[in-house]
Parts: C-alpha cells; structure tokens; sequence
C-alpha cells in the first residue's frame, strides 16, 4: 500500500504542476515550441524525459532479463542517433524553423517538398504514434499490476489520465516544467537503486557467478538484442518529429547543439543500466519467462529487492519514466493533427484558439484509441515501440535529410521514398520475418530502398527537363 500511496501523490504533483505552468502557454507559439525559449539545460531535461521512457526502462530490463547484456544497445542506439542529431541535424533545422516559423514537422516537410508529402507523414505518423503511446501505457500497467495487482485496462486509464491532463492544459510548456522534475526523479531513483539491487545479488562478482559465460554477456549480440537494434533505433531518434519539434523550441543553435548533446552522453551512460537491473531480476526471479511476464522485471527488483525507501524511489522513476514518455508522444499526436491535417487541409481559416481546442482534443483522443491498442492488441513494451521506430525511419529518414543537405526541390522523390521505406520494410518482413536477409533486416532494407527510389525518382525527375 506504501507503494502505491508514493505514486498517487506523485501523480497528483504531476498533474498540479502542468496546469499551474499552463497558464502561461496563451497561444500556439507557447503550446507548439514553448515560444523558441529553450536553453540548453531546459531543452536537455525535456529530450531525456521524453527518451528515458516505457522501453528505455521497463522494456530494456525486460530485454536484460531475457537476452543479458546485449539489450543495452536499445537505449545504446538512441544516444548514436541522439550524438548525429547534436552534431549535424539539430542546429540547422532549429534555424530553418525558426527562420520559417515553422512549428511541425509537416511544416518543414511542405515548405521543402509540397502538401503531398506532408499528408502523407502525416497520416503515417499517427498509425505509428498509436502504437508508441500504447507501449507506455503498458509499461504503466506493468508497474499497477505489480504494485497492487490492478487490471490492464484501470492501469492504462490511469497513466492516461494523467499524462493527458497535464500536457493537455499547456502544451510544451507544461511538459517542460514537469519533465525537469521527471528527470530528477528518474536519474536519481536508478543511480540510488542500481548500487542496492547489485548487493542483493553479491555485486557484480555474484550476478556473474548466477550465468555462465557466453552470448547473456556479449557486449555485441546475444539472443534476440544487439548491434542490429541500431537499424531500427538510430535513424528515428535523428528524425522523430517528437524529438525535432522540442528542437524547434531551442533559443539558438548553441542551445540545441549541447542541449541534444547532453541528452547522448547522459542516455550513453543509462544505456546499461536497465538491462543489468534485469539480470539482476532473473538471478532472483527465474520463474518470469514469457515477455509480457518479463516486463515485471524492474518493478519486481524494486519491490522485492531494495529497501523500501529505494523501492519507492524507483517506482516513481519508473513512473515518471512512463509519464514522460507518453506527454512527448501526446505531443506528437497533437500537433500533427491539429496543424498538420486541420489547420492546413480541413480548415485553413482556424484561428489560433480553435487550433489549441483541437490539438487538446487530439491528445484525449490518441490516448483513448491508444489505451484500446494497448488494452487488446500489444502484449510487449519494445515490440510496441519497434513499430513506430520502424515505419518512422523508413518512411521519414531519406526525406528529412535529403530536404535539409540537398536543394533540389522534389516531392516525387521524396513520396517514393516514402512508399518504398515502407512497402520495402512490409515486404522483407512478409517474406523472411524479423531477421536478417542477407545480412540486413526489415529496417535496413526499407531505409535501403526508401534511399534508392528517391535517387531514381531524382534521376527520372531530371532527364524529363532535359
């Protein structure tokens, strides 16, 4: 009961302070890029609340409890693709939005391509963004679940419920506010925790005793994680339009330079963390087998294996984790369709506050059809989130950075990149599965061929006006 008593309170704090800050978020300039006033420490806090969430917690642990240490390449991928984003992506697009006032990615995808493309991401991105919210929802029942054994379908309500409410009353600008304290609390609850759980276990010279050697502490592979989660991981986090547009708030370049870079090097650091908490939960709960079980790992450690002081700190990281996750995707869903598809196709005329009204009602509506989604259809956390990375990077990598390093104007190209990253993806997946074929897997091959129907369709594009 204590454990549950830490993570009402905390919630309800959540959600106070989000519509306290919301006061402050009076027009879409505040909702959408919290009035391009980021600072690098600001920015930092908000990158590393939104990636430090359901998979890079419960659902790594899970993948360390199964697969050992090769799972630390999941978040190990996000601060690759979080380092090319500081250093080459993130500066220029910040300038380019702010020159443009450009508030989405489909703002940036219209005034590079046409209103093609932007339709076309789009619609893409809120079928994969679904599937995204409803891994963090899962991670949420997973904890209640553990905690008080509460159903699936009340756990999902009630992360819903307040990760809606918050982010609904002001935007970016409330998500920031919590985030800094999401954060604290995250980093903080793990770096007490990781030291207690290891003791449990005899240090690091006990959890090597519990396993033999070989693939459980590949550094590169073993079972079904390792290096190749770089295809599905790094090209989304260089892209996600959740991630950019909270780049888009950035002051300057500097501040989204170091602000992106800080968020690499803290996730590089992270990046071991949960698995080795799963390793630690399968030395001292071997009967977790199947990987919606599996997903039990880290809060098990943490209620049955640290102190309970340590165990309720990590559950509210875990929480906030989850919480702040689902705010960044909520963010996505929201302005995607209220300034994406509403303000620019189905009502051009909207004002400003008609254009708020709908992106809050978008986010209630995405978290109701993700709560369905994570209710009756996903059964793991990453296998959720591998979903939206997957058709974010295959349908949105070539066009993001052909349209930023490149200046021919081509929306055929960039369509047919699209079409080609995704049907190429579906296809080697149809046919072989989710391993490799020849030496590549789904991923890769549609990033492949996203790059090659974009070079042909380029080719094409000029030999017609010669």
């Amino acid at each position: 009961m204590g454990y549950l008593l830490v993570i009402v309170v905390y919630s309800l704090a959540q959600i106070a302070l989000g519509v306290w800050i919301a006061r402050r978020a009076r027009g879409s300039g505040e909702f959408f890029v919290a009035g391009r006033s980021l600072g690098p420490g600001l920015l930092a806090a908000t990158l590393l609340a939104a990636n430090i969430g359901a998979g890079s917690t419960i659902g790594a642990a899970g993948r360390g409890y199964r697969d050992g240490i090769p799972a630390w390449w999941w978040v190990g991928s996000a601060a690759i693709g979080s380092a090319i984003l500081a250093i080459w992506i993130a500066p220029r697009i910040r300038r380019i939005a702010a020159e443009h006032d450009l508030k989405t990615i489909g703002d940036f995808l219209e005034w590079r391509y046409d209103h093609r493309v932007r339709a076309a991401i789009a619609a893409l991105l809120w079928v994969a963004t679904l599937a995204i919210l409803a891994g963090q929802y899962l991670a949420v029942a997973s904890i209640l679940g553990t905690v008080v054994g509460l159903g699936k379908t009340w756990s999902c309500l009630i992360g819903a419920t307040v990760a809606t409410t918050y982010f609904a009353a002001g935007g970016l600008r409330s998500s920031v506010a919590v985030n800094v304290v999401q954060v604290a609390v995250k980093l903080f609850g793990f770096v007490v925790a990781l030291p207690l759980a290891l003791a449990s276990v005899g240090g690091i010279a006990g959890l090597h005793a519990s396993f033999p050697p070989g693939p459980y502490w590949s550094v590169w592979s073993g079972g079904n994680s390792g290096w190749f989660y770089m295809a599905i991981v790094v090209p989304a986090f260089i892209v996600s339009p959740g991630i950019l547009q909270k780049v888009y708030g950035a002051r300057d370049d500097r501040a989204a330079r170091v602000g992106v870079g800080v968020n690499a090097i803290v996730l590089l650091l992270f990046a071991f963390v949960p698995p080795v908490l799963g390793m630690i939960a399968r030395a001292h709960h071997p009967e977790l087998g199947p990987a919606r079980l599996s997903d039990q790992a880290l809060p098990m450690v943490f209620m049955t294996d640290v102190p309970f002081w340590a165990g309720a700190l990590g559950l509210a990281a875990v929480f906030s984790a989850d919480l702040s996750a689902a705010d960044a995707v909520l963010f996505m869903l929201a302005t995607s369709f209220s300034q994406d598809l509403y303000k620019r196709f189905l009502r051009p005329s909207a004002s400003d506050a008609q254009v708020l009204r709908v992106a809050r009602l978008a986010a209630v509506a995405g978290s109701v059809l993700a709560v369905a989604i994570a209710v009756s259809v996903a059964k793991d956390i990453v296998d959720a989130l591998a979903i939206f990375y997957t058709l974010l990077g295959v349908s949105l990598f070539v066009p993001m950075i052909a349209g930023l390093f490149t200046r021919r104007r081509d929306p055929a190209a960039a369509l047919s990149a699209i079409a080609g990253g995704v049907l190429g993806a579906a296809g080697v997946h149809w046919f072989r599965g989710p391993g490799f074929l020849y030496g590549l897997t789904p991923p890769m091959w549609g990033i492949a061929v996203a790059g090659v129907a974009y070079a042909g369709a380029t080719m094409l594009t000029r030999r017609d006006k010669l």
